[in-house]
């Protein structure tokens, strides 16, 4: 005891002291992410030790070209950045690596929805700054004071950093015999990040090359029995509108009071999105290809251009900012594409839609509506007058607030019913066969359950982003003409389907035929097959069934079980 006293008093904060007190407060900020995931991962232990003892080795070993700690703190920004990143992440949606989904969420989300979600993440934000912060303030100060290691002290950190690898290599060992081998990319933060990463680079350089690889695309349409009258059809993507906050669907909450009136749409009850993240989601409502042909996306052109094909004059009206994602270059085959600025409120759409429609009084017609409809920042999305639901302040992201964001939320819903009883009420005054058609690109977690879940694009899914609002609406007109396709559309109303089914429904609907359109999966087509699975696309664009590997837990076959939904889940 004496001689630790003495230690204490004789005990002086030297420069190699100093930089090796950062040296090991650098190390475990790096290793902040490891530890949390090995909690909230369902990692076996093979690989919890592999991925804290290699990236533990590694950052160790990086201190082996110098012994100026504060010049490999400052080599290592990019690594601090995506640590910092991964605990944001972390603390929006309560586990998972930094997906591949979220780099292109990252690349293509335009500034003003940036700033929407920024000044609600002010916890994390202060919670990152506060822990890497001071790193790079005093790994400055030591680059500027010429601060070091002593040579003892280095020595051993390289000899410790030898060790910690090698015996996270051998952990590797039986890691990979218990996983499927992808340990590595999958398990240890940051490879699986980089790797992610490297994935998403890949993609958007298939989204910058679609002009060239889709320029030779046809889809040879035809169409048979055509009305004698003009035809308008519309086809509205919605976003982040999730199901359970509808009372269509049982909500306990009047958000649907218009529609509700209506004895005229037919409602699709159990339909589930593709994707969570709208820059996968929506390409594949514009595109006719399958959940597991993700590469042919940019090889095949989308829903306007099919339209083209057989004589319609095609629109696309967004209310969303291009992004430079692969919907934009699905919006441009339309013959015009109009985005529109702020407000960004979805009645905007129906007016632009009515002047076009008022317009052009000769040819068939095409409209795709991109709304904005329930994206964060809630109360932003609808005119004052609709907020029914009190209080609707924009609050702060954490579940003390839950009350203020879900009243938000559902006062958006309210509003999206007014804009679609509108777009309704509007066809139905004009003498045409038209036919609606709406769906919701994915869901939304709102802190419904003990998760803690908020937002959406998060790796691994719930049944909140899964299950999404979609219906149908025919004219008069349309229903003389096609009177078996609405008597489906009837049939079809809790038939097992994805959001797959959309462009083929539309394109049935017009009675367009290719040997791209796939009746059986058409809501409106006697030939829907009932059995066919159901798949997801995963962060690695690979269909996957809908099982608990993409993060369904007992919670969400509960809800789906609620709402009538059964999963065949493969445990």
């Amino acid at each position: 005891m004496k001689r630790f006293k003495q230690y204490i008093k004789n005990w002086k904060l030297t420069p190699s002291r100093r930089a090796a007190m950062l040296l090991a407060y650098f190390v475990f900020a790096l290793m902040l992410p490891n530890f949390v995931l090995a909690y909230t991962e369902l990692y076996n232990w093979w690989s919890i030790l592999a991925g804290s003892l290699i990236p533990l080795g590694v950052y160790l070993l990086a201190n082996m070209f110098t012994r100026r700690v504060g010049i490999t703190v400052m080599c290592m920004l990019p690594l601090i950045i995506l640590c910092a990143f991964q605990i944001v992440l972390l603390y929006i949606y309560g586990n998972s690596a930094i997906a591949t989904d979220m780099f292109i969420n990252l690349m293509t989300t335009n500034p003003e929805e940036a700033s929407e979600l920024l000044t609600n993440l002010c916890p994390p934000i202060i919670i990152v700054c506060l822990i890497y912060g001071p790193i790079l303030f005093e790994a400055f100060i030591q680059v500027r004071r010429k601060m070091r290691l002593s040579i003892k002290s280095h020595t051993r950190v390289v000899h410790i950093g030898y060790a910690f690898l090698a015996l996270g290599m051998l952990f590797l060992i039986p890691a990979y015999r218990t996983t499927d081998g992808r340990v590595v990319f999958n398990e240890i933060f940051p490879v699986n990040v980089i790797y992610n990463f490297n994935m998403a680079v890949s993609e958007e350089l298939n989204v910058k090359h679609y002009g060239q690889t889709s320029k030779q695309f046809k889809y040879n349409a035809v169409r048979e029995n055509t009305p004698p009258q003009r035809e308008i059809y519309v086809y509205i993507i919605g976003e982040a509108s999730r199901a359970a906050n509808w009372e269509l669907y049982g909500y306990h909450r009047e958000t649907n009071p218009r529609l509700k009136r209506r004895d005229d749409i037919y409602l699709f009850k159990n339909v589930v999105t593709q994707s969570n993240t709208t820059h996968k989601s929506v390409p594949l409502f514009l595109s006719s290809i399958g959940t597991g042909q993700h590469h042919d996306l940019f090889y095949r052109k989308g829903l306007a251009a099919l339209f083209n094909e057989v004589g319609f004059k095609t629109y696309f009206l967004s209310n969303q900012s291009p992004q430079g994602a692969m919907v934009d270059n699905l919006a441009k085959e339309a013959d015009e594409v109009v985005y529109i600025g702020s407000p960004r409120q979805d009645m905007q759409l129906l007016r632009m839609m009515r002047r076009i429609i008022e317009t052009d009084k000769k040819n068939n017609l095409l409209f795709i509506l991109h709304c904005y409809g329930s994206h964060f920042s809630y109360h932003q999305r609808y005119p004052r007058e609709f907020a029914k639901f009190q209080p609707d302040n924009d609050a702060t992201i954490k579940p003390q607030n839950v009350e203020m964001i879900r009243n938000a939320y559902d006062n958006s819903i309210f509003y999206t019913d007014y804009f679609l009883d509108s777009t309704i009420s509007y066809l139905d005054s004009l003498t045409a066969c038209s036919a609606l058609l709406y769906c919701s690109d994915h869901g939304e977690d709102i802190f419904d359950d003990d998760r803690g879940r908020f937002l959406h694009a998060s790796p691994t899914t719930t049944y909140y982003q899964l299950h999404v609002a979609s219906l149908a609406w025919f004219s008069d007109e349309f229903c003389e003409t096609y009177p078996g396709k609405v008597e489906a559309a009837r049939r079809h109303r809790w038939s097992p389907a994805t959001t797959h089914s959309m462009f083929h429904t539309m394109a049935d609907m017009a009675s367009i035929n290719s040997s791209f359109i796939e009746h059986n999966v058409s809501l409106v087509s006697d030939e829907f097959d009932e059995t066919a699975p159901r798949y997801y696309l995963n962060d690695h664009n690979e269909a996957v069934p809908l099982d608990r590997h993409i993060g369904i837990t007992d919670n969400d076959v509960y809800q789906f079980a609620i709402h009538g939904i059964r999963l065949d889940l493969n445990e």
